[in-house]
């Protein structure tokens, strides 16, 4: 029911419990080995959306000598796919992300797509994708079509989210469902993610002890 994909996460039934994987160096990447497993599973999910954190609704700007995009990687000979809003990706939200402790996973309506288009652009490896349920039955008022199944493919492991329609009706109830800490972060979509973002969830996964 909440497929995921990548090599190192071929049974998507099972879940990520036990599909367990870690980053490689200490950082977020391409799933690691075996051997180190048992170390380093319970590193925070990080859960990406894509319309709106990365791609914002409004053009933005992008550091001198980075092309938007992700041109200067070269990974994407089709151009911009089709879709001129992938001009509105930064490089550097890539590199900031994979500077993050913890493992990323696309928790996005692009699906497969994420890691086909996206990924490229930002410079960023093959990720795990979450599977949605074929219907959009809501357990709750209010509660977003994300919400539960991410804390059912998060399985007790800590995660963050980060999404720009995530509201308290979301917050409540991960709070109540999920026996971990979890950050349930707001990105604005009309500028996408900023350095104060990226701060939040920085402090965050450091501090082990904020739940907030």
């Amino acid at each position: 029911m909440f497929e995921i994909s990548g090599e190192d996460f071929r049974d998507a039934s099972r879940g990520p419990r036990a599909n367990a994987a870690a980053s490689t160096g200490g950082r977020c990447g391409p799933v690691g080995t075996v051997g180190v497993m048992s170390t380093l599973t319970q590193r925070p999910f990080v859960f990406l959306d894509v319309d709106g954190p990365l791609i914002p609704f409004r053009s933005r700007p992008v550091a001198e000598g980075h092309p938007p995009g992700g041109r200067e990687t070269g990974r994407h000979p089709d151009g911009d796919g089709g879709n001129p809003l992938l001009e509105r990706l930064d490089p550097g939200d890539g590199r900031r992300l994979l500077a993050l402790k913890c493992q990323l996973v696309w928790a996005t309506s692009w699906m497969g797509d994420a890691n086909e288009v996206v990924a490229p652009r930002l410079g960023l490896p093959e990720l795990p994708v979450v599977g949605w349920p074929d219907t959009d039955d809501r357990i709750g008022p209010g509660l977003h079509w994300k919400t539960a199944p991410l804390v059912a493919w998060a399985a007790g492991r800590p995660f963050v989210w980060l999404d720009d329609e995530l509201t308290e009706a979301d917050r409540r109830w991960v709070a109540r469902h999920h026996p971990v800490r979890a950050l349930l972060h707001r990105v604005d979509p009309e500028v996408g993610l900023t350095s104060a973002d990226f701060t939040r969830v920085e402090r965050w996964l450091d501090d082990r002890g904020d739940d907030s």
